[in-house]
């Protein structure tokens, strides 16, 4: 047999010149079952295409084998979360601050106790009557300009 024409096909195919058409025939002729010795093996390469087709195809059960793999549980109820239970980290946060301002607070007091006991000595003296000028007598006197003495007088106007 003269083979000439799936010859030229080829070559033409191998350029990227052939159309879908001649390629179709070329699939056509090496799905045959007698191809000459010196195509044979090209044969793989045009019908691996229809060879895929049937190999690849899904039967009617792959859904219920993926199905049953999956092995779908019962869908999950929501829980419902009351505002006690929200507010709950909150709360904990406060409590925490509180009880942390309270500890420093009770140290800071011991502290400054230790820091305030006065001496023996100083115990003594609490209850005496200091001495010196008292500002209220001072503010509540009122003097007469009259009975002011001629220095007292003399001071003013130099201030003045």
């Amino acid at each position: 047999m003269d083979y000439k024409y799936i010859e030229q096909l080829m070559e033409r195919y191998w350029r990227c010149e052939t159309s879908l058409q001649e390629e179709e025939i070329l699939r056509t002729f090496f799905s045959q079952e007698n191809v000459p010795a010196e195509l044979l093996s090209y044969k793989d390469l045009f019908i691996y295409e229809q060879d895929q087709k049937t190999a690849d195809v899904l039967d009617g059960n792959f859904d219920q084998k993926i199905l049953g793999m999956i092995e779908e549980d019962e869908p999950v109820k929501a829980h419902t979360i009351t505002m006690q239970q929200r507010l709950m980290p909150l709360f904990k946060a406060a409590a925490i601050v509180a009880i942390v301002l309270t500890l420093s607070n009770a140290v800071q007091n011991a502290l400054n106790q230790k820091a305030e006991v006065p001496h023996q000595t100083e115990m003594a003296n609490i209850n005496k009557p200091q001495e010196g000028p008292s500002v209220a007598k001072a503010d509540s006197t009122q003097t007469d300009s009259l009975q002011k003495t001629d220095s007292q007088q003399h001071e003013e106007v130099i201030i003045k």
